[in-house]
């Protein structure tokens, strides 16, 4: 009887060095740009996220996987109506055109922070700007669930985690979790990883 190897997938977790550097935007999609985007379509899937950004991955690029879960009711933005059927997807060089003076909070986790929520007030509404991997340019308004993962993910593409937009309040509330995932992430190379 034959067993398949399994394969390894690898996040990487709070105190990595690539989570705080800026990523470069992406020039061309290329064949290597694709295979990029398929794994961290994977990656996403295996971890059970709702989106993965370039340096969660260990690429310094300007790319994005979404999996954020459609359904009908959520649509209540053009942006919504028209990504959420779509999921999952990947997005090159997502930039924030114009954000809503209405915020909201929510709570946030990341792939990156395992295990560790708190409160994060962000823009309700934003308008955002990307090419999907087929070169198609999107530009649209977004609200909801959709709105908030891309900030977040956008947000990793610029070296900020969720932790960072903490009010002193809320950080001072996980601040020991932090420095325990820190010091166990330090002996795993601060990555997180499954086998399937």
């Amino acid at each position: 009887m034959f067993f398949r190897a399994k394969k390894i997938y690898t996040v990487n977790v709070y105190g990595a060095e690539i989570l705080k550097k800026r990523s470069e935007e992406i020039k061309d999609v290329t064949p290597k740009i694709r295979e990029i985007a398929e794994e961290m379509m994977r990656v996403t899937q295996v971890f059970d996220g709702i989106g993965l950004a370039g340096p969660q991955y260990g690429v310094h690029q300007r790319i994005v996987a979404l999996a954020v879960p459609y359904s009908e009711q959520a649509a209540v933005s053009p942006g919504e109506a028209l990504l959420l059927p779509r999921m999952p997807m990947v997005i090159i060089n997502p930039e924030i055109i114009v954000v809503s003076e209405t915020t909201e909070t929510a709570e946030e986790g990341c792939l990156s922070v395992p295990e560790i929520c708190a409160p994060v007030e962000r823009p309700q509404f934003i308008q955002f700007r990307a090419q999907t991997i087929d070169g198609e340019l999107i530009e649209c308004e977004c609200g909801g669930l959709l709105a908030r993962c891309i900030q977040h993910e956008i947000d990793h593409l610029n070296g900020l985690l969720f932790v960072d937009r903490l009010t002193e309040e809320a950080f001072s509330v996980i601040k020991s979790k932090l420095k325990k995932l820190k010091k166990g992430g330090s002996k795993k190379d601060f990555k997180k990883t499954i086998r399937v």
